[in-house]
């Protein structure tokens, strides 16, 4: 395999003199320590243009060598959010190498194509630890967990592989599969065989955001750090390049059929899933089996009439309203009956326990009388699946209507309108926006999860 070549790189990066560890040692990961040198920078492509190879070395006041980096450099990109219509990163990536210890130093050899066994679960959570720490950018540094922190570092650690790959070896640990079967824990990869710098980039597949896959959510290694962000299928740029893989040591989670790397049995078999799946197979955008089984059972449950078609696979109102009749039922409220299924609502599906939905929608399930309680959100018909919600178009900077006013509204009935000198009122400000990312922090979201605009999921916990 070639090495790719690069642009330049940070003198301080990986020193190892007794300071530079020192200082390393002291700040927070999060916070760069600069060597008194950094402000040498190195060129390592000739004049001419011809990739090539530079060993540089500065003597410094600590008389300490700097040692040369070499990792794969991409072309400059706008680095805006790409909720915000960004472009490709900025994402240069560090070469194939072992994991890393302190200092930067290798702890052991890196082992070709060993797939440890791993699951989808794992796999996203292991994503989602990065995203929450806010992990920053870098081809050269490695993070506590031994990986590189670029993009294939990244999915290096989310799949629990032995080394830090880049993006011309990854492929070697997944097998290729179409857009249709892509689930959470798979991956997007592009990678550009003829010149590595111009735009290769991977990201891990978080599952789709609705029904028509055209957006899904992306986690991955970027300016100015992990992030979790809905994204366009394949990518903001270079879309027709990136190609599905899925992991090759993957293992089934809890109440999954099939084997990871085949389509597992669909729900409507003789063999449906008798674990709970998980909680992301359920609520808005999500378009899978589970979402099938669980309509079908709550329909066995008395759940009929919530469904003018289906169940199906998409996730609708329907369903909310559904499970929910049916978490009434069981005398429970508040929290415990928002109308998505827990591992004690699927529990008591799946076993036939349970008091079963009652056939009045003017009776309450609890035992008593009266209709079901509203989501309390007033508005247009549901969108993405969620009652009131007009859409993300309503909460953009310069917006001025009455949704924003009933947000604001909300937000200060829950107790997030601090940022508010006047109103709440009809156009959106950045008091709103920062309103809406306490809430949303509150629910203990971070990243591009947390960026103050609300989406379908924030707008149902607050009117719910």
């Amino acid at each position: 395999m070639e090495t790719p070549v690069f642009e330049e790189f940070d003198p301080a990066s990986d020193c190892d003199c007794p300071g530079c560890l020192h200082w390393r040692r002291v700040l927070s990961p999060s916070k760069a320590f600069h060597h008194p040198a950094a402000g040498l920078r190195s060129r390592l492509r000739p004049a001419g243009g011809t990739a090539g190879t530079v060993i540089v070395a500065a003597a410094l006041g600590a008389g300490c060598a700097v040692p040369a980096v070499a990792a794969p450099h991409a072309p400059p990109g706008p680095g805006v959010p790409a909720g915000e219509g960004g472009d490709e990163p900025s994402t240069p990536q560090g070469g194939k190498a072992p994991l890393h210890g302190p200092g930067g130093r290798p702890v052991k050899p890196a082992q070709t194509l060993r797939t440890p066994t791993t699951t989808r679960a794992e796999i996203i959570n292991r994503a989602k630890e990065w995203v929450a720490a806010e992990v920053p950018y870098s081809m050269t540094d490695y993070w506590s967990d031994g990986y590189r922190q670029d993009c294939s570092g990244f999915v290096s650690m989310a799949w629990n592989l032995p080394g830090n790959e880049w993006t011309g070896s990854l492929d070697k640990y997944g097998d290729r599969i179409p857009k249709d079967a892509l689930e959470p824990g798979d991956i997007l990869l592009f990678h550009n065989p003829a010149n590595p710098e111009n735009g290769s980039h991977v990201v891990i597949f978080g599952g789709w955001t609705d029904y028509t896959h055209t957006y899904y959510i992306a986690y991955e290694e970027t300016r100015p750090h992990a992030r979790r962000q809905a994204t366009p299928y394949a990518y903001w740029s270079h879309s027709d390049q990136y190609v599905p893989y899925r992991y090759k040591g993957l293992a089934a989670d809890a109440g999954d059929t099939g084997t990871g790397s085949t389509p597992v049995t669909p729900a409507s078999s003789d063999h449906p899933a008798t674990v709970f799946p998980g909680a992301g197979y359920f609520g808005p955008g999500a378009d899978n089996k589970y979402v099938t089984q669980l309509g079908q059972m709550l329909v066995a449950r008395g759940a009929a009439r919530f469904y003018t078609s289906g169940p199906g696979p998409r996730w609708t109102d329907a369903d909310r309203r559904a499970t929910q009749a049916f978490q009434l039922a069981q005398g429970w409220q508040g929290a415990d009956a928002d109308g998505l299924p827990g591992p004690q609502t699927w529990a008591l599906l799946v076993t036939g326990k349970g008091r079963s939905v009652p056939a009045s929608p003017g009776t309450n399930p609890a035992g008593g009388t009266g209709t079901l309680p509203s989501t309390g959100a007033a508005g247009p018909p549901a969108s993405h699946g969620v009652p009131g919600y007009p859409g993300r178009a309503m909460f953009r900077p310069g917006a001025d209507n009455k949704y924003v006013t009933q947000l604001g509204k909300q937000l200060v009935k829950k107790g997030f309108g601090k940022y508010y000198t006047t109103g709440p009122g009809p156009r959106w400000g950045e008091a709103d926006r920062r309103n809406v990312e306490a809430f949303q922090r509150a629910q203990g979201w971070r990243g591009g999860a947390a960026d103050g605009f609300p989406g379908p999921e924030t707008w149902r916990r607050l009117f719910s």
